[in-house]
Protein backbone atom coordinates (compact mmCIF):
# COMPACT_ATOMS: atom_id res chain seq x y z
CA UNK A 1 0.00 0.00 0.00
CA UNK A 2 1.11 3.42 -0.84
CA UNK A 3 1.76 5.84 1.82
CA UNK A 4 -0.54 9.67 1.97
CA UNK A 5 0.04 12.19 2.82
CA UNK A 6 -3.77 13.50 4.65
CA UNK A 7 -4.82 15.94 5.92
CA UNK A 8 -7.96 15.74 8.07
CA UNK A 9 -10.24 18.83 8.24
CA UNK A 10 -12.32 18.69 11.27
CA UNK A 11 -11.30 17.40 14.60
CA UNK A 12 -14.72 16.04 15.87
CA UNK A 13 -15.59 12.51 16.67
CA UNK A 14 -15.64 11.33 12.77
CA UNK A 15 -12.52 13.30 12.12
CA UNK A 16 -10.58 11.75 15.11
CA UNK A 17 -11.76 8.58 14.20
CA UNK A 18 -10.71 8.54 10.96
CA UNK A 19 -7.05 10.07 12.05
CA UNK A 20 -7.03 6.86 14.37
CA UNK A 21 -7.93 4.40 11.01
CA UNK A 22 -5.80 6.04 8.57
CA UNK A 23 -2.80 6.55 10.93
CA UNK A 24 -3.35 2.84 11.58
CA UNK A 25 -3.17 2.32 7.91
CA UNK A 26 0.25 3.84 7.82
CA UNK A 27 -0.55 7.15 6.34
CA UNK A 28 1.56 10.25 7.32
CA UNK A 29 -1.85 12.25 9.04
CA UNK A 30 -2.53 15.80 9.93
CA UNK A 31 -5.93 16.93 11.69
CA UNK A 32 -7.10 20.66 11.48
CA UNK A 33 -9.58 22.32 13.83
CA UNK A 34 -10.68 25.83 13.66
CA UNK A 35 -9.50 26.85 17.31
CA UNK A 36 -5.67 27.24 17.92
CA UNK A 37 -5.98 26.52 21.86
CA UNK A 38 -7.94 22.99 20.46
CA UNK A 39 -5.31 21.87 18.22
CA UNK A 40 -2.98 22.42 21.39
CA UNK A 41 -4.74 20.59 23.74
CA UNK A 42 -5.22 17.60 21.06
CA UNK A 43 -1.48 18.01 20.46
CA UNK A 44 -1.01 17.09 24.49
CA UNK A 45 -3.44 14.95 24.21
CA UNK A 46 -3.50 12.86 21.19
CA UNK A 47 -7.59 12.55 22.21
CA UNK A 48 -10.52 14.53 22.15
CA UNK A 49 -11.79 13.69 25.64
CA UNK A 50 -15.07 15.55 24.99
CA UNK A 51 -16.12 14.69 21.24
CA UNK A 52 -14.13 10.74 21.16
CA UNK A 53 -12.93 9.37 24.69
CA UNK A 54 -10.55 6.85 25.13
CA UNK A 55 -9.55 6.70 21.67
CA UNK A 56 -5.60 7.17 21.98
CA UNK A 57 -4.39 8.81 18.31
CA UNK A 58 -0.64 7.34 17.73
CA UNK A 59 2.33 9.97 18.32
CA UNK A 60 2.68 10.69 14.50
CA UNK A 61 -0.61 11.87 14.58
CA UNK A 62 -0.10 16.31 14.32
CA UNK A 63 -2.34 19.00 14.78
CA UNK A 64 -3.20 22.41 13.53
CA UNK A 65 -5.37 25.42 13.28
CA UNK A 66 -3.27 27.01 10.45
CA UNK A 67 -5.33 25.52 7.22
CA UNK A 68 -2.56 26.28 5.27
CA UNK A 69 -0.37 23.42 7.50
CA UNK A 70 -3.50 21.02 6.96
CA UNK A 71 -3.62 21.45 2.98
CA UNK A 72 -0.35 22.14 1.65
CA UNK A 73 1.47 19.38 -0.32
CA UNK A 74 -1.00 17.43 1.11
CA UNK A 75 -2.41 14.44 -1.22
CA UNK A 76 -5.74 13.97 -0.25
CA UNK A 77 -8.28 16.34 2.16
CA UNK A 78 -10.67 14.28 4.29
CA UNK A 79 -13.54 17.00 4.52
CA UNK A 80 -15.14 16.00 8.18
CA UNK A 81 -17.27 19.47 9.28
CA UNK A 82 -20.56 19.80 9.50
CA UNK A 83 -22.45 20.32 6.44
CA UNK A 84 -23.53 23.83 7.36
CA UNK A 85 -19.94 24.40 7.93
CA UNK A 86 -18.43 23.10 4.21
CA UNK A 87 -18.75 26.21 1.79
CA UNK A 88 -16.91 28.34 4.28
CA UNK A 89 -14.51 25.83 5.21
CA UNK A 90 -13.82 24.85 1.24
CA UNK A 91 -13.35 29.40 1.04
CA UNK A 92 -10.71 28.90 3.83
CA UNK A 93 -9.26 25.86 1.81
CA UNK A 94 -9.38 27.28 -1.44
CA UNK A 95 -6.64 29.35 -1.77
CA UNK A 96 -3.64 26.40 -0.63
CA UNK A 97 -5.52 23.66 -2.81
CA UNK A 98 -3.69 22.56 -6.23
CA UNK A 99 -5.58 20.57 -8.67
CA UNK A 100 -3.40 17.33 -8.32
CA UNK A 101 -5.19 16.96 -4.53
CA UNK A 102 -7.54 15.13 -3.92
CA UNK A 103 -10.94 15.57 -1.86
CA UNK A 104 -12.86 13.20 0.43
CA UNK A 105 -16.09 14.23 1.72
CA UNK A 106 -17.32 12.62 4.60
CA UNK A 107 -19.95 15.69 5.61
CA UNK A 108 -23.65 14.89 5.44
CA UNK A 109 -26.28 17.29 4.30
CA UNK A 110 -28.05 19.34 1.74
CA UNK A 111 -27.43 22.94 1.60
CA UNK A 112 -30.09 25.27 3.01
CA UNK A 113 -31.11 27.82 0.21
CA UNK A 114 -28.74 26.42 -3.02
CA UNK A 115 -30.02 22.60 -2.53
CA UNK A 116 -26.86 21.13 -3.47
CA UNK A 117 -25.41 17.99 -2.27
CA UNK A 118 -22.24 18.83 -0.36
CA UNK A 119 -19.75 17.54 -3.35
CA UNK A 120 -21.72 20.09 -5.47
CA UNK A 121 -21.00 22.54 -2.59
CA UNK A 122 -17.14 21.74 -2.69
CA UNK A 123 -17.19 22.16 -6.13
CA UNK A 124 -19.18 25.93 -5.85
CA UNK A 125 -16.92 27.08 -3.40
CA UNK A 126 -13.67 26.02 -5.07
CA UNK A 127 -14.73 27.09 -8.70
CA UNK A 128 -15.04 25.24 -11.88
CA UNK A 129 -11.46 25.50 -12.07
CA UNK A 130 -10.90 22.24 -9.32
CA UNK A 131 -11.41 19.30 -10.90
CA UNK A 132 -14.53 17.51 -10.49
CA UNK A 133 -13.45 14.22 -10.55
CA UNK A 134 -11.14 14.47 -7.96
CA UNK A 135 -14.17 15.40 -5.73
CA UNK A 136 -15.02 12.10 -4.15
CA UNK A 137 -17.33 11.04 -0.77
CA UNK A 138 -17.70 8.21 1.79
CA UNK A 139 -20.60 7.24 3.65
CA UNK A 140 -22.19 4.38 4.98
CA UNK A 141 -23.28 2.89 8.46
CA UNK A 142 -19.75 4.15 10.63
CA UNK A 143 -20.38 5.37 13.79
CA UNK A 144 -17.30 6.70 15.26
CA UNK A 145 -17.44 5.61 18.69
CA UNK A 146 -16.98 2.17 16.74
CA UNK A 147 -14.71 3.08 14.02
CA UNK A 148 -12.33 4.05 17.16
CA UNK A 149 -12.30 0.75 18.71
CA UNK A 150 -11.82 -1.23 15.68
CA UNK A 151 -15.30 -2.42 15.66
CA UNK A 152 -15.62 -4.48 12.31
CA UNK A 153 -17.30 -1.67 9.93
CA UNK A 154 -18.33 -1.22 5.91
CA UNK A 155 -18.42 1.24 3.91
CA UNK A 156 -18.58 2.88 0.67
CA UNK A 157 -16.82 5.35 -1.87
CA UNK A 158 -18.14 7.21 -4.43
CA UNK A 159 -16.09 8.66 -6.93
CA UNK A 160 -16.49 9.74 -10.88
CA UNK A 161 -12.85 7.72 -11.75
CA UNK A 162 -12.39 4.24 -11.39
CA UNK A 163 -9.04 4.09 -10.96
CA UNK A 164 -9.35 7.26 -8.10
CA UNK A 165 -12.10 5.25 -6.45
CA UNK A 166 -9.93 1.86 -6.10
CA UNK A 167 -7.09 4.36 -4.42
CA UNK A 168 -8.95 5.62 -1.51
CA UNK A 169 -10.46 2.08 -1.41
CA UNK A 170 -6.48 0.93 -0.74
CA UNK A 171 -5.90 4.24 1.17
CA UNK A 172 -8.74 2.95 4.19
CA UNK A 173 -9.55 -0.20 4.27
CA UNK A 174 -7.87 -2.73 6.41
CA UNK A 175 -9.11 -5.92 7.79
CA UNK A 176 -11.67 -3.98 10.34
CA UNK A 177 -12.93 -1.18 8.13
CA UNK A 178 -14.01 -2.93 4.61
CA UNK A 179 -14.56 0.09 1.83
CA UNK A 180 -16.49 -0.58 -1.62
CA UNK A 181 -16.32 1.75 -4.30
CA UNK A 182 -19.26 3.15 -6.25
CA UNK A 183 -19.89 5.27 -8.92
CA UNK A 184 -23.23 6.78 -7.55
CA UNK A 185 -22.52 9.70 -5.70
CA UNK A 186 -25.56 11.84 -6.02
CA UNK A 187 -27.43 8.56 -4.66
CA UNK A 188 -25.05 8.07 -1.74
CA UNK A 189 -25.17 11.53 -0.69
CA UNK A 190 -28.99 11.68 -1.16
CA UNK A 191 -29.06 8.69 1.03
CA UNK A 192 -26.53 10.29 3.63
CA UNK A 193 -29.00 13.47 4.51
CA UNK A 194 -32.25 12.00 4.19
CA UNK A 195 -31.29 9.47 6.39
CA UNK A 196 -30.90 11.63 9.33
CA UNK A 197 -33.94 13.25 8.68
CA UNK A 198 -35.59 10.13 9.69
CA UNK A 199 -33.54 9.14 12.24
CA UNK A 200 -35.21 12.25 14.02
CA UNK A 201 -38.48 10.68 13.52
CA UNK A 202 -37.39 7.17 15.21
CA UNK A 203 -36.24 8.68 18.06
CA UNK A 204 -39.11 11.23 18.15
CA UNK A 205 -41.43 8.09 18.17
CA UNK A 206 -38.81 6.04 20.93
CA UNK A 207 -39.51 9.25 23.02
CA UNK A 208 -43.20 9.46 22.55
CA UNK A 209 -42.88 5.57 23.80
CA UNK A 210 -43.67 3.70 21.02
CA UNK A 211 -42.37 0.13 20.14
CA UNK A 212 -40.14 -1.96 17.77
CA UNK A 213 -43.74 -1.96 14.88
CA UNK A 214 -43.09 1.74 14.82
CA UNK A 215 -39.79 1.84 14.52
CA UNK A 216 -39.97 -0.47 11.66
CA UNK A 217 -42.34 1.16 9.76
CA UNK A 218 -40.51 4.65 10.15
CA UNK A 219 -37.35 2.51 8.96
CA UNK A 220 -39.25 1.16 5.70
CA UNK A 221 -41.57 4.10 4.53
CA UNK A 222 -38.22 6.13 5.37
CA UNK A 223 -36.47 4.51 2.81
CA UNK A 224 -38.83 4.12 0.00
CA UNK A 225 -38.82 8.44 0.67
CA UNK A 226 -35.13 8.63 0.29
CA UNK A 227 -35.02 6.09 -2.87
CA UNK A 228 -38.41 8.13 -4.24
CA UNK A 229 -36.44 11.83 -4.20
CA UNK A 230 -32.67 9.80 -4.84
CA UNK A 231 -33.53 8.30 -8.06
CA UNK A 232 -35.54 11.43 -9.25
CA UNK A 233 -32.25 13.66 -8.54
CA UNK A 234 -30.41 11.11 -10.79
CA UNK A 235 -29.31 8.52 -8.25
CA UNK A 236 -29.53 4.61 -8.87
CA UNK A 237 -32.30 2.21 -7.39
CA UNK A 238 -29.64 -0.25 -6.02
CA UNK A 239 -27.69 2.58 -3.68
CA UNK A 240 -30.46 2.90 -1.51
CA UNK A 241 -30.42 -0.89 -1.04
CA UNK A 242 -26.90 -0.35 -0.04
CA UNK A 243 -24.82 0.77 2.68
CA UNK A 244 -25.22 4.27 1.85
CA UNK A 245 -28.82 3.57 1.87
CA UNK A 246 -30.97 0.93 4.32
CA UNK A 247 -27.38 0.29 6.01
CA UNK A 248 -26.90 3.74 7.17
CA UNK A 249 -30.61 4.26 7.81
CA UNK A 250 -30.91 1.27 10.29
CA UNK A 251 -27.54 2.52 12.03
CA UNK A 252 -29.06 5.79 12.49
CA UNK A 253 -32.67 4.55 13.32
CA UNK A 254 -31.47 1.81 15.89
CA UNK A 255 -28.11 3.06 17.63
CA UNK A 256 -27.78 5.26 20.80
CA UNK A 257 -24.57 6.38 19.49
CA UNK A 258 -26.67 8.57 16.50
CA UNK A 259 -27.00 12.02 17.62
CA UNK A 260 -30.31 12.43 15.88
CA UNK A 261 -31.54 9.91 16.99
CA UNK A 262 -30.90 10.88 20.36
CA UNK A 263 -32.25 14.47 19.63
CA UNK A 264 -35.60 12.85 18.50
CA UNK A 265 -35.88 10.87 21.49
CA UNK A 266 -35.16 14.02 23.50
CA UNK A 267 -38.43 16.00 21.54
CA UNK A 268 -40.21 13.06 21.53
CA UNK A 269 -39.93 13.70 25.40
CA UNK A 270 -41.16 17.09 24.93
CA UNK A 271 -38.31 19.17 24.54
CA UNK A 272 -37.68 21.83 22.16
CA UNK A 273 -35.54 21.78 19.35
CA UNK A 274 -33.05 23.58 20.49
CA UNK A 275 -32.92 22.10 24.07
CA UNK A 276 -32.37 19.02 22.59
CA UNK A 277 -29.71 20.13 20.14
CA UNK A 278 -28.03 21.47 23.62
CA UNK A 279 -28.29 18.63 25.62
CA UNK A 280 -26.81 16.17 22.95
CA UNK A 281 -24.37 18.51 22.99
CA UNK A 282 -23.08 17.90 19.31
CA UNK A 283 -24.33 18.85 15.84
CA UNK A 284 -27.66 16.93 14.92
CA UNK A 285 -27.91 17.12 11.02
CA UNK A 286 -30.95 16.14 10.55
CA UNK A 287 -32.18 19.56 12.37
CA UNK A 288 -29.92 21.14 9.39
CA UNK A 289 -30.98 18.99 6.74
CA UNK A 290 -34.77 19.00 7.23
CA UNK A 291 -36.40 21.82 5.55
CA UNK A 292 -33.47 21.20 2.82
CA UNK A 293 -34.37 17.82 2.03
CA UNK A 294 -38.21 19.01 2.37
CA UNK A 295 -37.61 21.90 -0.43
CA UNK A 296 -35.70 19.11 -2.47
CA UNK A 297 -38.44 17.19 -2.60
CA UNK A 298 -41.44 19.78 -3.55
CA UNK A 299 -38.58 20.92 -6.25
CA UNK A 300 -38.80 16.98 -8.11
CA UNK A 301 -42.65 16.38 -6.83
CA UNK A 302 -41.79 13.51 -4.37
CA UNK A 303 -44.13 12.92 -1.42
CA UNK A 304 -41.92 12.15 1.47
CA UNK A 305 -44.38 12.71 4.04
CA UNK A 306 -42.43 11.43 7.48
CA UNK A 307 -39.95 14.48 6.20
CA UNK A 308 -42.74 16.82 6.35
CA UNK A 309 -43.89 15.71 9.94
CA UNK A 310 -40.74 16.39 11.43
CA UNK A 311 -40.57 19.83 9.99
CA UNK A 312 -43.34 20.18 11.40
CA UNK A 313 -42.42 19.43 14.68
CA UNK A 314 -39.21 21.10 14.62
CA UNK A 315 -40.02 24.01 13.15
CA UNK A 316 -43.84 24.66 13.77
CA UNK A 317 -44.41 23.41 17.53
CA UNK A 318 -46.60 20.38 16.25
CA UNK A 319 -47.19 18.20 19.10
CA UNK A 320 -44.60 14.45 17.78
CA UNK A 321 -47.95 12.66 18.92
CA UNK A 322 -50.06 14.51 16.14
CA UNK A 323 -47.91 13.95 13.92
CA UNK A 324 -47.74 10.09 13.75
CA UNK A 325 -51.51 10.59 14.32
CA UNK A 326 -51.35 12.47 10.67
CA UNK A 327 -48.94 9.66 9.51
CA UNK A 328 -51.27 7.19 10.66
CA UNK A 329 -54.30 8.52 8.79
CA UNK A 330 -53.12 9.54 5.14
CA UNK A 331 -54.87 8.54 2.52
CA UNK A 332 -55.00 4.48 1.50
CA UNK A 333 -52.25 3.99 0.03
CA UNK A 334 -50.67 0.58 -2.27
CA UNK A 335 -47.51 -0.10 -1.07
CA UNK A 336 -46.06 -1.41 -4.54
CA UNK A 337 -47.00 0.14 -7.78
CA UNK A 338 -46.31 -3.29 -9.48
CA UNK A 339 -49.11 -5.33 -8.06
CA UNK A 340 -50.85 -7.36 -9.97
CA UNK A 341 -54.05 -8.92 -8.31
CA UNK A 342 -55.12 -12.19 -9.89
CA UNK A 343 -59.21 -12.15 -10.25
CA UNK A 344 -60.36 -15.68 -8.59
Amino acid sequence: MTKESIGIIGAGSWGIALAYLLSGNGHDVVVWTRRSEAAEKLQKDHENKDKLPGVILNESVTFTSDIEKAVKGRSILVLVVPSAHVRSTMQLIKPHIQNDQVIVNCSKGIEEGSLLVMSQVIRDALGSEFPRKNITVLSGPSHAEEVGKGVPTTIVVGSLSESLATRLQNVFMNKVFRVYISSDMKGIEIGAACKNVIALAAGIADGIGYGDNTKAALITRGITEITRLGIAAGGKPETFAGLSGIGDLIVTCASMHSRNRRAGILIGQGKSMQEAMDEVHMVVEGVYSAKAVLALSKLFDVEMPIVEQVCEVLFNNKAPKDAVSDLMVRDKKVESHKNEFPEA
